[in-house]
């Protein structure tokens, strides 16, 4: 009886597992899809293209082309003066030859700027022509391309973008507008400094990209038929020393890279002593006001009888690159002194060891002395420049490569310090490494990796 029972049993799980064995013949499903693959290198290559238009179309081409414009409607009203000097003087003699000359010379730098022109015009209008035909094949292709997104995923992403930008207008449209800080402006006859314009002049002069630190401006105090002169200190040695001041009649010269009267020679020797030491210098009074090679101390380099005077600085000034304009990633080399302007004359910027190295400010008088003196308490290793405008020390601070903050200001009147000014410089280079105000025109002069560019200072 058992024997019976066990039989079946056996035959059972035999057959159970002859079920479960995989059979050897595959089963393969095919797939169709109705979907267009998405052509990843089309958009790969309008990403490029865009790239490239990106990069010829830039800031500084509508800025060079305004330059050479300024130059020549600067140059013209010149010319019709030395035309007319030229009539007045005309007996046949020897000053009727040298105003001949000067127009001459006139004539031949109108040239220069008018064929410079010439060439950027024709170069703007390919440029113009080729953008506007790349930007046509450019969206033909975005169109071509969005019929891949059979989903509307980018169709759902512009609305939600729309809606948000909608959401937010409506917001702030609610809500009353806060006024922007104001800095204080002591007895200012400009009124109230309340921003800068956009770069109005942008340059690479006669070297472009030779010299990297320098400075250049205008002088405040100028003296006989010197009143639309330009000056240039390039530090030609190690980009830390100069050793002369290099002049310019005018803005057109100076944008052309026609230097008349040329160098003005401190030394012969670069560096010596009572040389230029860091970018930070400024001209006024027909004399140039630096750091003395080597020395804490500030020296008058007088651009008519070649004499240097120097001013000695108070006890634990530093110097020699050990209190320098710094931002996170670098610190300007020798920038421990920083020499400005405005109305009132000249100023000199610094730090100490006994002030913890913040800002001192202090103000130059004639004879070389150093006047009053002022303490801050914004450290100087977080600044990047200073300026000065009627009486307050302004300072900024690096954002990133495009964008500079005037964020501090010093009232030498009220002795009030305002941390929060809000003020932004479209920059043109990443670094600017001298920025001097120029109460003649009030202009804010800015040397940038070996570029010179201009701010329109706007008062109230």
């Amino acid at each position: 009886m058992k024997l019976h029972v066990i039989v079946p049993l056996c035959v059972l799980f035999t057959l159970t597992l002859t079920q479960q064995t995989p059979s050897r013949d595959k089963c393969v499903c095919e797939l169709t899809h109705s979907e267009k693959a998405f052509p990843h290198d089309r958009l790969s290559t309008v990403e490029d293209d865009a790239s490239k238009c990106n990069g010829n179309i830039t800031p500084q081409k509508t800025v060079e082309l305004e330059n050479l414009l300024l130059g020549l409607e600067k140059r013209l009203p010149q010319l019709q003066q030395d035309v007319s000097v030229l009539e007045r003087e005309d007996d046949g003699q020897l000053s009727s030859v040298l105003s001949l000359l000067v127009v001459e010379n006139e004539l031949l730098e109108i040239k220069q700027l008018i064929n410079r022109l010439n060439i950027t015009m024709l170069g703007y209008q390919r440029l113009t022509t080729n953008t506007t035909k790349e930007l046509v094949d450019l969206t033909a292709e975005m169109q071509e391309l969005e019929t891949y997104d059979t989903m509307q995923v980018v169709k759902r992403q512009n609305d939600n973008r729309r809606l948000r930008r909608d959401l937010d207008h409506c917001r702030n449209g609610h809500q009353p507008t806060t006024q922007p800080t104001e800095p204080p402006h002591g007895n200012c006859p400009h009124g109230q400094f309340q921003n800068i314009s956009g770069p109005r002049v942008y340059t690479a002069g006669e070297y472009p990209g030779s010299y990297k630190y320098g400075a250049w401006g205008r002088d405040p105090k100028p003296g006989a038929g010197k009143k639309s002169w330009y000056w240039i200190v390039f530090l030609t040695s190690s980009n830390k020393f100069s050793n002369y001041v290099r002049l310019y009649s005018s803005l057109s010269s100076l944008i052309v890279g026609v230097s008349t009267p040329g160098n003005v020679l401190i030394h012969s020797s670069n560096p010596t002593t009572n040389t230029v030491q860091g970018p930070n210098v400024v001209l006024y009074g027909d004399a140039l006001y630096y750091n003395c090679y080597n020395r804490d101390a500030v020296c008058r380099f007088d651009l008519s009888s070649k004499a240097v005077t120097t001013l000695q600085l108070p006890k634990g000034t530093r110097f020699n690159s050990k209190g320098n304009f710094c931002h996170l990633d670098e610190c300007y080399l020798f920038t421990d002194l920083d020499l400005a302007t405005d109305e009132s004359g000249v100023w000199v910027i610094y730090t100490t060891t006994q002030d913890f190295g913040n800002l001192v400010l202090s103000k130059v008088e004639e004879p070389l002395t150093l006047g009053q003196t002022w303490r801050t308490s914004v450290y100087k290793q977080g600044v990047t420049n200073t300026f000065m405008a009627c009486g307050v020390l302004y300072a900024t601070r690096y954002v990133n490569k495009v964008t500079e903050e005037i964020f501090y200001s010093f009232d030498t009147t009220t002795g009030v310090e305002k941390f929060n000014l809000g003020i932004s410089i479209n920059k043109m280079s990443p670094n600017i490494y001298a920025l001097n105000y120029s109460p003649v025109d009030q202009m804010l002069h800015a040397y940038c990796d070996s570029y010179m560019v201009s701010y329109k200072v706007l008062f109230s």
